[in-house]
């Protein structure tokens, strides 16, 4: 059983204005026993209580400064990321942000109980190409580096002799709202569907057809943060990842229908368009979109992320993901995808984040 200080647990979240981070703070706050630090260059809007630092990870005299104060930590929630061209250069970035924090931490807190890794379905290397699947926790690691082993392999070497644990999720492609995050599927969609509405086109699919048919799964971005909670929670999970899905898998071609009917347009067929090339010169389109109907004042690249979804759109083989592992340790929260995909965008419609 882990200590409470002053009745409550505190947690600290890095990266706290992404998709995963910003709903893991929105999450936490709200359940009512936490007491919830962000570090992120800038503070997240959600519409909680919480204190925000803007601590540079890759200083680690920074992080020391920083940390000081926070001698009552009892759950770190790792989901920064500081993305580079080279992969051996961004393991090793991404692994010294972690060592930084870390140290500092453990210096601040004497009652750390807790470190949780935010990773993903790279662990497998689906971005590689077609590779085995369901994919599998103790699935063997690819040639390919990736900052998620880095910092695992540190993590668990730390660990040994402390009174800490330490757990990691690896989900699929993440779902929510944040603004100027690069890996934002659901707010491109939105905004290239209203782009192409305004200029008259037909939603057409900007993939191959491969990646149309192929089986994919993703993550809501609010349940994964119940299942980060889980499992830096629960006691059967310490020194373990897990793989988190919304528990179904979808096909765009299944899918992007609904998302034109949602938008009351014509469904196109599959073209691989090349959105980082064609879309930003379209956003004198998107501003006059922002003022016909009084939307938030977004600009079209804090919200579309188009390189990411070229990236999405190219894949042509199926990223599926074993969650055994997690509901035989006791997660159980699922989520039709396709739904889900259709209620966040016609939450961005009402929150007049897209028209």
């Amino acid at each position: 059983m882990m200590n409470r200080v002053g009745g409550r647990y505190k947690a600290l979240v890095t990266g706290a204005t992404g998709v995963v981070g910003r709903n893991l703070v929105e999450h936490l706050c709200t359940r009512g026993d936490w007491e919830v630090v962000g570090v992120s260059r800038r503070p997240p809007d959600v519409p909680v209580t919480w204190r925000h630092l803007a601590i540079d990870l890759g200083d680690e005299s920074d992080c020391r400064a920083g940390m000081t104060a926070q001698t009552d930590v009892t759950h770190v929630f790792f989901a920064a990321r500081a993305p580079r061209v080279d992969l051996f250069e961004e393991a090793r970035v991404n692994r010294d942000m972690l060592a930084n924090l870390v140290g500092a931490v453990e210096s601040a807190s004497p009652v750390l109980e807790h470190i949780h890794l935010v990773h993903g379905t790279k662990w497998y290397g689906c971005q590689m190409g077609p590779f085995p699947t369901p994919s599998r926790e103790d699935d063997p690691r690819q040639l390919r580096p990736t900052f998620y082993y880095d910092q695992q392999d540190y993590i668990v070497e730390r660990q040994r002799g402390k009174r800490w644990n330490w757990s990691s999720v690896r989900p699929p492609l993440v779902c929510g709202f944040s603004t100027g995050n690069p890996h934002n599927l659901v707010t491109t969609i939105g905004v290239y569907a209203a782009v192409s509405k305004a200029l008259g086109m037909p939603l057409r699919f900007p993939g191959n057809e491969g990646c149309f048919t192929s089986l994919y799964q993703a993550v809501d971005a609010g349940l994964l943060a119940r299942a980060s909670v889980w499992a830096a929670t629960e006691p059967d999970c310490a020194n373990q990842a897990f793989n988190i899905t919304n528990g179904d898998c979808y096909r765009w071609a299944s899918l992007w229908p609904r998302i034109a009917e949602l938008f009351e347009m014509e469904a196109g067929g599959v073209q691989e368009l090349g959105l980082a090339e064609l879309m930003p010169p379209r956003e004198p389109v998107w501003d006059e979109l922002v003022e016909r109907h009084d939307l938030k004042r977004h600009a079209m690249d804090a919200l579309a992320s188009w390189p990411f979804a070229d990236l999405i759109f190219s894949l042509w083989w199926d990223d599926v993901s074993s969650t055994v592992k997690a509901r035989n340790h006791g997660f159980h929260a699922a989520m039709d995808t396709e739904s889900m995909f259709l209620e966040q965008l016609a939450g961005l419609r009402r929150d007049r984040v897209i028209p």
